[in-house]
């Protein structure tokens, strides 16, 4: 089984609307896809409508989170998404998005930057606006040659001369409501470090005690040491080790499919998960 657990949509920050985004899946060999957007369910009834057969999805998404003012972001699958407490939570951080990404807009035009709040918007059309939609603006304009360039301490990293901060969820608390919503819980890209600055393995070891199910390891922004070290760490906290794409479309370089979960590690996700089931067409 070829098993990819954390993808994005036009629903967040993915150029693929949900539809397209399954039908790629199943393109590229996949027996298995979750669908993952940024703090937002709006991407499974898509998704689900237009799964192909043989394909299944599991519904997720990745949360927006902070620890000690470093910004993380924790995976959830199949919680029920009608849960009303996680519900008002991902809403919280939507809400916030639109105002910040204007404040991104206002910093990188003082930086001599001529983006326009309207070009992002464009960019972003319907999904949940971010830092990703802010970084294809600068390169339409030429600032910088691709996606990944923007996210640098020069930009738009969590360092950066154009960043800014977003409401985000406690991830002790996120766990606990992706928890008590009957979903499964890993930490996405946990020492992604040229994103900027990451939590210490300590926190990670407290998350785990907290309930946190696994971490993703082997992801295109861990290089091969980082990811043999990841699964060591998984070993000794008794946690999961995942791997995916973080897949976005044509907005980032990865490919579907380009890591992968075991599937016994996928088997015990789906096994936990009690909010909602794998779907298959």
């Amino acid at each position: 089984m070829r098993i990819d657990l954390h993808t994005h949509s036009t629903a967040s920050d993915g150029t693929d609307t949900p539809a397209e985004l399954v039908r790629n899946a199943a393109r590229a060999g996949l027996d298995v896809v979750a669908l993952t957007d940024h703090d937002t369910v709006a991407g499974y009834a898509e998704a689900t409508a237009a799964l192909p057969a043989g394909l299944t999805l599991v519904t997720g998404a990745e949360l927006s989170c902070r620890l000690d003012g470093v910004s993380l972001h924790m995976l959830a699958y199949l919680f029920d998404p009608r849960e009303p407490e996680l519900a008002r939570q991902r809403e919280l951080v939507r809400d916030d998005r639109v105002p910040r990404a204007r404040a991104m807009v206002a910093k990188l035009q003082e930086l001599g930057v001529p983006v326009t709040w309207e070009q992002v918007a464009r960019i972003a059309g319907d999904g949940a606006v971010g830092r990703p939609h802010i970084a294809s603006a600068l390169v339409e304009l030429g600032v910088v040659p691709d996606v990944s360039a923007a996210f640098t301490s020069e930009w738009l990293a969590n360092d950066g001369r154009a960043y800014v901060e977003k409401h985000e969820l406690d991830p002790f608390e996120a766990i606990r409501l992706v928890k008590g919503a009957g979903g499964v819980t890993v930490f996405a890209h946990p020492l992604a470090l040229k994103r900027g600055q990451c939590v210490p393995e300590s926190a990670i070891a407290q998350l785990a005690a907290a309930g946190l199910d696994g971490i993703e390891a082997d992801h295109m922004d861990h290089d091969p040491a980082t990811r043999a070290r990841l699964h060591g760490l998984a070993a000794d906290l008794g946690l999961l080790a995942t791997g995916s794409s973080d897949y976005h479309g044509s907005r980032k370089t990865c490919r579907l499919g380009e890591h992968l979960t075991a599937p016994d590690v996928y088997a015990e996700i789906a096994d936990r998960g009690s909010g909602a089931r794998p779907v298959t067409a």
